[in-house]
């Protein structure tokens, strides 16, 4: 039996990985994750999950695309790198600390839907990265909550709530 699809966000700095640099690219390898909880995350993911592109660390945070995975979790090589800003000395080869999964492009949005925004829709209450606090770079999000946001953002896409 096939298991349902499942929606997520993923945060990155827009300088230094947006969502113009995963059009361009096509698919794109979501590597660095260096927070447990978040690997966990990306471990759970599965092809053809969707993924709502969320630009953090800028004025203002907001979900600015969509995309889909296209690749399952697999050992982020750059934890054995020394040159790479994501260099983990305890990980290792035989036994992986870090994960990573490929996403592909799929749209940009019309409209960014800012953090702000989210906050204040009352249909998005509850949502993980509403909430004061909530840092985790790679969370889950319920299939109505995702619904909202691409029509806040004028998506093409559509997902039934």
């Amino acid at each position: 039996m096939a298991r349902a699809r499942r929606y997520w966000l993923m945060k990155s700095e827009p300088d230094a990985y947006s969502i113009g640099d995963l059009e361009r690219a096509g698919v794109g390898s979501w590597d660095g994750v260096r927070n447990y909880q978040a690997r966990n995350y990306m471990c759970e993911m599965a092809v053809g999950d969707l993924v709502l592109f969320y630009h953090s660390n800028t004025q203002p945070p907001a979900v600015v695309g969509v995309a889909r995975v296209c690749r399952p979790a697999y050992p982020d090589h750059s934890a054995w790198n020394p040159k790479s800003d994501y260099f983990d000395a305890k990980s290792d080869p035989d036994e992986p600390r870090w994960f990573m999964v490929d996403v592909e492009y799929v749209e940009t949005l019309p409209e960014p839907v800012t953090l702000e925004l989210m906050r204040q829709d009352p249909e998005l209450g509850g949502m993980l990265v509403t909430k004061r606090g909530q840092r985790l770079s790679v969370q889950p999000v319920e299939r109505p909550h995702f619904a909202r946001v691409l029509r806040l953002g004028g998506a093409q896409t559509r997902v039934r709530a």
